[in-house]
Order: structure tokens, then sequence, then C-alpha cells
């Protein structure tokens, strides 16, 4: 039987400003997400949706689960696989469409790795891993919308 892993999080809107959600324009959409562990991270809605531009908002932080996932499963195929990263950069975007009722959804996310291997003979192999990372990727795999991947790999030392 598969083990099961359960995750908890605590959100707690920090946003009244005085009059609760009296109107849309009458709250801020800060709050605070926490967990066992960790310290609280500040968060906020997307500046499009009123929300704090200094703050995380949920689509910045799925976009983010995506690339760290990805990232995760690939070093550690690679670290089974006996190929020696040196350095492992996504610069990952995401698209999310309206759909004029007020919401809307994710169509799409490109995660865009590049890494660099210890030496030019594992720059195949290391291409080649990218593809079982994604196929293992928890987030990846929990998503409705395609993640795309265009890894780049280097050797350390070459420009």
């Amino acid at each position: 039987m598969p083990k099961q892993h359960t995750y908890r999080t605590r959100v707690v809107w920090t946003g009244n400003t005085g009059t609760g959600t009296s109107g849309y324009r009458d709250y801020a959409r800060d709050h605070e997400v926490s967990a066992d562990g960790p310290p609280p991270f500040q968060g906020s809605a997307d500046p499009a949706f009123r929300g704090d531009p200094g703050r995380w908002n949920p689509e910045q932080l799925l976009l983010a689960s995506l690339s760290q996932c990805h990232m995760l499963s690939y070093l550690a195929l690679c670290s089974l696989a006996g190929l020696a990263v040196t350095a492992y950069e996504d610069d990952a975007e995401g698209t999310m469409s309206g759909d004029g009722k007020g919401g809307g959804q994710f169509t799409e996310a490109v995660l865009r790795p590049h890494v660099e291997v210890a030496s030019a003979d594992l720059v195949d192999r290391a291409r080649e891993l990218h593809a079982e990372a994604h196929a293992k990727c928890f987030i990846a795999n929990s998503v409705n919308f395609p993640v795309r991947n265009e890894p780049v790999v280097t050797v350390r030392g070459d420009v």
C-alpha cells in the first residue's frame, strides 16, 4: 500500500481595515500563511485583484510549487543516477486566463530550468532526466493544465 502524506497549513486574513468586507474596495487582501515548522509568510492577492505587490500571491505560489517540485524530483533523480549537477536555476512562467465571470484558471505553466553539470559526457542524460522528473513531480501530477519543461543543460566552466 502506498504511503499517504498529510499536509496542514493555516491562513489568517489580516486585511480588515475596520469595516470588514462592507465593500469590495473596503478591505485589504492581506493574510498570513503558516505551518508547523517554517516561519509564516505574508500573502495577498495579485495586484490586478487589489492585492499588495510586496506580498506573495496564490498564483505565484502555485508556479513556485511547480518549479520547486520539478527541481527537487530532478535533483533526486540525478543524484540516484550518479549525475553531478553543480547548479540549477529556473525562470518559470504561468499563464492564467479569466472566464469573463470573475473566475478563471491557469492554462499553462512553462518551466525553464537551466542546469549546470560537471562534465560534457553528462549533458544528454541530464537533459533526458527532466522528462522523468516531470512524470514524478507530485505537484505537476495534481494540476489540470499542461506544465511544459524547456531545459537548458550546460557544462560547468563553459560560457
